[in-house]
């Protein structure tokens, strides 16, 4: 009985659940350790349209930090014994943080393009349809940013591999695009109703969703564009 005893342990709903609740706060402990530079900008800049360019800058540490964060989540136990998420969480550092920026700072330079047109439209004399036509590209390129990003964190593609696989998901797994663009509207609604630092406080579940939403297009790429 004792050896039985000894072999379930970690494995049982218990410590699954303590795994995953102290994955989820080492993983999120480190996420916001090293984006912190740029967050505590963020918070400090004032909310004007003229500091969007600094915002964007200040941005920038975020997507090689969740590209390592989506890395640990995938790779995390779920026996409390076998629980190495700071160990994985800097492996994904060190593997994803120059291909996640080579994407991210490039769409993040779109976004803030669109981001100051919209706020300076009236001034821009352009037609109206123009404005929601900008809007949908702007959702478009955070859609395709969290393909990316998944792809990025899982996977040695190329960048412009990934660019292209990223926009190719975006329509062949409709399944996977509607559970990030529900993550995305969730996360915006809670952000307006409740605090503007809600998505750093919960990066790490987010996350987790993401990689859930992002299935389809983990299973396709390893089973057709991978070796």
């Amino acid at each position: 009985m004792s050896t039985v005893r000894a072999d379930a342990f970690g494995t049982g709903p218990l410590s699954r659940a303590a795994a995953l609740i102290h994955t989820l706060v080492t993983v999120e402990a480190l996420l916001l350790l090293t984006a912190a530079p740029g967050l505590a900008g963020l918070f400090l800049l004032a909310p004007e349209p003229a500091n969007l360019p600094l915002a964007a800058l200040c941005l920038l540490p975020l997507g090689p930090s969740a590209a390592a964060a989506l890395y640990a989540l995938h790779h995390r136990s779920g026996d409390l014994t076998e629980l190495r998420p700071a160990r994985a969480f800097l492996r994904g550092w060190r593997l994803g943080a120059g291909p996640a920026l080579k994407l991210w700072a490039p769409l993040l330079a779109w976004l803030t393009v669109i981001a100051f047109t919209l706020t300076h439209f009236p001034a821009a004399g352009l037609p109206g349809w123009w404005a929601s036509l900008l809007a949908v590209t702007g959702v478009g390129g955070l859609l395709w940013g969290a393909h990316a990003l998944v792809l990025t964190a899982l996977f040695a593609f190329r960048a412009r591999d990934t660019a292209r696989l990223a926009a190719y998901f975006l329509a062949k797994q409709p399944r996977a695009t509607l559970g990030a663009l529900s993550l995305m509207i969730l996360t915006a609604a809670g952000t307006a109703l409740l605090t503007e630092a809600l998505p750093a406080l919960l990066s790490a579940p987010l996350l987790l969703s993401l990689l859930h939403a992002g299935r389809p297009v983990i299973e396709e790429t390893r089973e057709h564009f991978t070796a």
